[in-house]
């Protein structure tokens, strides 16, 4: 679509393109896993650094395609992304976002067959990833089976510049043609797009990021106040290490040459100018840009107030194309590299582009209840449809949560949803703080395999401080993907609320520190009206 239709010559000193790559085939990877009789192992095996070491030191791997990758390598110089591709991934219907592992490497050896040798290692490494096991859990949720599952991977240039021994873009991001959470004057079709300095980790994995619709880039309900600013402004960004090297015994499954940096840094490489807004202590209040004394923070408003980089267009226009071209709302993964030598255009690079998947059920459902029955209302709700068949309910204890102790209660949720899943019950989840949050301190940080059993998750603010809805990750592709109804109640600002007093009287089947596993004998319904986003939770019958 870029080709055809010229979008790269669109915006004058730009080049808008999809860096280049090559892919190693699922054929590649059934060969890799019969070859090396790693199929029985890895289906059974439930240690995912065990599992990955084993793929690492598996010895066969196709010759023929050994010597294109060094073709490749010989022509392409500078860091590589090495990204998973699985069928089911980027399905029509079903896409496992997030759910397997991305590597990067510099590929700086002056020794090609170090390169390639570091290179296999990390295709190795995504491949082991098709068992871990949050794959494992995942695929318990849908109807597939993980034999079905194959791994393709995508090698490709790394977006970005070198600065003082790291490697990182600008700034990077998602956008997506649908947003679920649309704020007036704003529409659900006006798309939605998350940004954040250096590697697009902190997005896809939900960190801080800076939130826009593209048709109005000026809304910023994020940094209506001072405090809000300073609240949800990110405080560190992630690089490639270029001088780090790859260990044959990794010590963990995360990729190892990614490596977190302070907003000083980036300062300091001089990448914080056209993202960076300054908090002055003397009259407590942010001002654009960085040529003042004061802390820093990361408000996107040199490219999104003054218009230093046309990024709302662009990814307007993308975003529209995206969604006539796959004939679905879409996701897309984009990079941009505005440290470029002089005379060079600036890159905003697409890394990827899968579809959004987003229940279009045409059924009303009628939801005015008696409040006295509900065990939780709300006019903030994504999904559609009616849900019967739910016993369980898994909440965490208002009275007794404590943010400091959110890592505990992502532990324990864990612990209760894999029991759950085993039984094959689906449960409603009630928590505090925003869900998946890479921040402890925003919300409770579980994956999406700790709660894939829930069939309808609700998330209440703290008592002390709001906190954006959670919308922003892979976590959150998931949650749509699997149709689970997600509530979002903020009782300060009468958004919703939840009969705490009610879930808190009745017994619990299983009482961790933090939260409680009740069950009933009668079902409770839930349901959603998704073309006026609002649910209700209905308590179940007693006698």
């Amino acid at each position: 679509l870029i080709t055809n239709y010229n979008v790269k010559d669109l915006f004058k000193g730009i080049e808008v393109s999809v860096p280049s790559a090559i892919v190693i085939g699922t054929v590649i990877f059934d060969n890799f896993i019969k070859d090396n009789n790693l199929e029985m192992f890895a289906l059974q095996e439930n240690d995912d650094l065990k599992i990955t070491q084993t793929f690492i030191e598996a010895p066969y791997f196709p010759k023929d395609i050994k010597q294109k990758l060094i073709d490749f390598l010989e022509i392409t110089k500078g860091p590589l992304a090495v990204r998973s591709s699985s069928l089911l991934e980027d399905s029509q219907f079903q896409p496992f976002a997030g759910v397997y592992q991305t590597y990067m490497l510099p590929n700086s050896n002056p020794e090609i067959n170090e390169r390639l040798e570091e290179l296999l290692q990390t295709i190795k490494c995504v491949y082991a990833s098709t068992y871990h096991l949050k794959a494992k859990d995942y695929m318990k949720a849908t109807a597939y089976r993980l034999e079905e599952e194959k791994m393709a991977v995508i090698v490709q240039q790394l977006v970005g510049s070198e600065h003082n021994g790291k490697f990182y873009p600008d700034f990077a991001g998602v956008g997506k043609s649908f947003n679920f959470y649309p704020v007036p004057p704003q529409k659900s079709d006006d798309g939605i797009a998350l940004v954040a300095l250096g590697l697009g980790k902190t997005v896809v994995e939900g960190g801080t990021t800076v939130r826009f619709c593209p048709r109005f880039p000026k809304h910023l309900l994020q940094f209506f106040s001072t405090k809000e600013t300073l609240m949800h402004a990110q405080q560190d960004f992630y690089a490639l290490d270029l001088n780090g090297k790859l260990d044959h015994h990794p010590d963990s499954i995360k990729d190892p040459l990614v490596k977190n940096f302070e907003l000083t840094v980036s300062e300091k490489d001089g990448t914080l100018f056209s993202v960076g807004s300054t908090y002055s202590t003397e009259d407590e209040a942010v001002y654009d840009g960085i040529s003042r004394d004061g802390i820093r923070v990361v408000t996107f408003s040199p490219i999104l107030k003054h218009k230093m980089f046309p990024l709302p267009e662009i990814l307007n226009l993308l975003l529209n194309l995206g969604t006539w071209g796959m004939g679905s709302p879409v996701e897309i993964e984009f990079a941009v590299n505005l440290s470029v030598p002089k005379g060079k255009p600036k890159e905003f690079a697409m890394l990827q582009m899968r579809p959004l998947v987003i229940s279009r059920e045409l059924d009303e459902l009628v939801i005015d209840i008696d409040i006295n029955e509900l065990i939780c209302q709300s006019s903030q709700v994504l999904g559609n449809g009616a849900t019967d068949e739910i016993y369980d309910v898994v909440f965490v204890d208002f009275n007794k949560f404590d943010r400091g102790k959110s890592k505990v209660v992502a532990g324990e949720i864990a612990q209760l949803n894999s029991k759950l899943l085993e039984e094959k019950k689906p449960y409603v989840l009630i928590g505090i703080g925003r869900w998946g949050s890479l921040d402890p301190w925003l919300g409770i940080p579980v994956t999406w395999d700790q709660i894939s059993g829930a069939a309808a998750i609700v998330e209440s603010g703290f008592k002390d401080f709001e906190v954006e809805p959670s919308q922003g990750s892979h976590f959150f592709q998931n949650i749509t993907s699997f149709r689970v109804g997600y509530f979002t109640v903020d009782a300060s600002n009468k958004i919703g609320f939840i009969d705490w007093d009610w879930l808190l009287s009745q017994p619990a089947v299983e009482e961790l520190e933090f939260t409680k596993h009740l069950q009933f004998e009668t079902p409770l319904s839930v349901r959603i009206n998704g073309h006026k986003n609002k649910g209700i939770i209905i308590k179940p019958v007693t006698n």
